[in-house]
């Protein structure tokens, strides 16, 4: 049986701009804080080139300003680069207008560094929900972007469209497409198996396993995120957080390395552009 190539996404945001340390480290400090994501991205990149692996990097703006060197090295290694906004708002604390100005601004600037069309585009911590997706697929329909990826189709304190599509599916009278984080559902309850903490959390066997489902069982790609700050063990520990937050952020960091390259070792990946949006069309 011929391997399904999943898709690799990487979030290109900082360890400070993390959604759970907004309420700790201000915005106005972070041009303060010294960054950490370029020489987590070059271990990235040596680590996909050693595996043969393509994938799709969603860029800040913020982060794309400071480190344009760093961008140009993304699409120059064959990596598409997609838009996460520019600052890590969630779409949940926007209105409408600030939403479309967030996107336009973050389009423009990352294909004027990247030298490439920006398709892609993915919400702050999956911040696309039930109350606001109607206005947020057009604007971003209206903006020429292809596709989001930016709904997780669980139900989480935090995010979540529990009753979403699993699959990718086209918005309603747009050309949009958006690619919902991978789950597999057991006994009508959805379990996580497309990255993240929760990829830090399960065994990496139940990972695999799962990520096997939905390739071989369901005959569709798995759609995979991880963050630069998941691989750097020497990140500053933010001081005064609350238990969830602190075990959410920092939970088996040591064991994420080891578990990224076994997955990719294991799986096919590539590109979201060349996983799904030929296979959509």
């Amino acid at each position: 049986m011929t391997k399904l190539k999943n898709a690799m996404t990487v979030d290109v945001e900082d360890y400070f701009q993390v959604s759970a340390f907004e309420n700790y480290i201000s915005r106005d400090s972070w041009n303060k804080l010294n960054t950490r994501v370029e020489a987590n991205i070059e271990r990235i990149l040596l680590i996909f080139s050693d595996h043969n692996v393509s994938a799709t990097f969603f860029t800040l703006g913020w982060i794309a300003e400071r480190h344009p060197e760093m961008v140009k090295k993304i699409v120059d290694a064959g990596h598409e680069l997609a838009s996460h906004g520019y600052s890590h708002i969630r779409v949940t604390q926007q209105n409408p207008s600030e939403f479309r100005e967030d996107i336009v601004k973050t389009k423009g600037l990352l294909e004027d560094i990247g030298g490439v069309e920006v398709q892609g585009y993915r919400a702050a911590s999956y911040s696309i929900d039930s109350s606001n997706h109607q206005w947020a697929h057009e604007a971003l329909d209206a903006a020429g972007h292809k596709y989001s990826s930016s709904i997780y189709p669980i139900k989480h304190d935090l995010y979540g469209i529990p009753d979403a599509p699993r699959h990718p599916y086209k918005i309603t009278n747009l050309d949009l497409l958006e690619i919902p984080i991978s789950t597999i559902s057991i006994y009508n309850h959805r379990l996580p198996c497309g990255g993240g903490g929760f990829f830090r959390l399960f065994p990496y066997m139940i990972s695999r396993k799962m990520i096997e489902h939905v390739n071989q069982k369901e005959q569709e790609p798995c759609m995979f995120y991880f963050h630069p700050w998941e691989i750097d063990i020497d990140q500053p520990v933010v001081k005064g957080l609350n238990f969830k937050s602190r075990f959410r952020h920092y939970l088996n960091l040591k064991k994420m390395n080891t578990r990224l390259t076994r997955l990719l070792d294991d799986f096919t990946w590539g590109r979201v552009d060349s996983v799904y949006l030929d296979r959509i069309a």
